[in-house]
């Protein structure tokens, strides 16, 4: 018999996980051209600047929150409670970020650091996430409701004026995702500290007796999602103009869908900014009200 040296693969296996994970990295681009080319052949006035605007018009706070879920997923959580979060900030911005923005803005600081702490309660008391942002989602909920008990507020004006750009040649959601999935995937993929917290997803015991706090590492991941989550409310609101306690529930199923369609796993901290944002653009393409109205 041949003896394999420890840690080396026959070249065989090593070009079949080659394969493997290129065949992930294509899957998002993969099947958001399908939708592109179904679009394309039953309505070609769909792929136009005007088109792509009214059918990727909430792509912007999908890929916004599929990002924030991906932080969790990075370090092997879920987060069933960022629909509703979505919805809380939401209210807070057609509220009290325009009425009385040094209150919006302190709530919705204030907000971020409550994720860090649930990621530190977490990890401190080896809780499982799905019950711990389950509970919480609750919580959001009745928050959101307090604050605006019927549909109502407005956006505030700055917001509206983000939100309405129109750049020359390319529509403002593809323009938006791109800028995203580039910033997080720089500062996920390509940073030293970025290896860092997807390695606490991947192997956490290696992190430990390297000296790396996993505390600091979950805590880091949590409060991650929390400013993604801020950010997805925020331009929901600004696409919507008003807001809704409800206006974000389904935005977990929604983000849990964008981080694996884009390559990611629930295990092993193995995700793809890039790919987590072209899963959000499939998803927000498959879901527009436009392609219903056109029959498709």
């Amino acid at each position: 018999m041949t003896a394999i040296a420890p840690g080396t693969l026959p070249k065989s296996s090593r070009g079949s996980a080659a394969r493997a994970r290129m065949l992930r990295s294509l899957l998002p681009a993969l099947s958001l051209a399908l939708v592109l080319m179904a679009i394309a052949w039953l309505n070609p006035r769909a792929i136009s600047y005007f088109g792509f605007n009214l059918m990727l018009n909430l792509a912007i706070p999908i890929a916004l929150a599929t990002i924030a879920q991906m932080f969790v997923i990075a370090g092997n959580e879920l987060d069933l409670s960022i629909g509703t979060f979505v919805g809380f900030v939401g209210c807070v911005t057609a509220t009290w970020l325009r009425d009385a923005p040094l209150i919006g803005v302190a709530v919705l600081l204030g907000s971020i650091g409550f994720y860090a702490l649930l990621g530190a309660l977490i990890h401190l008391r080896n809780l499982p996430s799905i019950v711990v942002t389950l509970g919480m989602s609750f919580v959001w909920q009745g928050l959101a409701i307090l604050i605006l008990p019927k549909p109502g507020g407005k956006a505030p004006d700055w917001l509206l004026a983000i939100m309405s750009f129109k750049p020359p040649y390319i529509p403002f959601p593809i323009l938006a995702a791109l800028l995203i999935a580039a910033i997080v995937h720089f500062g996920l993929m390509r940073t030293s500290y970025g290896v860092i917290l997807r390695g606490s997803g991947g192997n956490a015991a290696a992190l430990r007796r390297a000296g790396w706090s996993l505390l600091k590492t979950k805590i880091v991941l949590f409060a991650l999602t929390g400013l993604f989550g801020v950010l997805s409310g925020m331009a929901l609101i600004g696409i919507t103009t008003s807001a809704d306690a409800n206006i974000g529930n389904g935005y977990t199923l929604l983000s849990i869908a964008g981080v694996i369609l884009g390559g990611g796993e629930f295990v092993g901290g193995r995700v793809s900014p890039i790919g987590a944002v072209i899963g959000a653009l499939t998803l927000a393409l498959a879901a527009s009200p436009l392609l219903t109205f056109m029959h498709i």
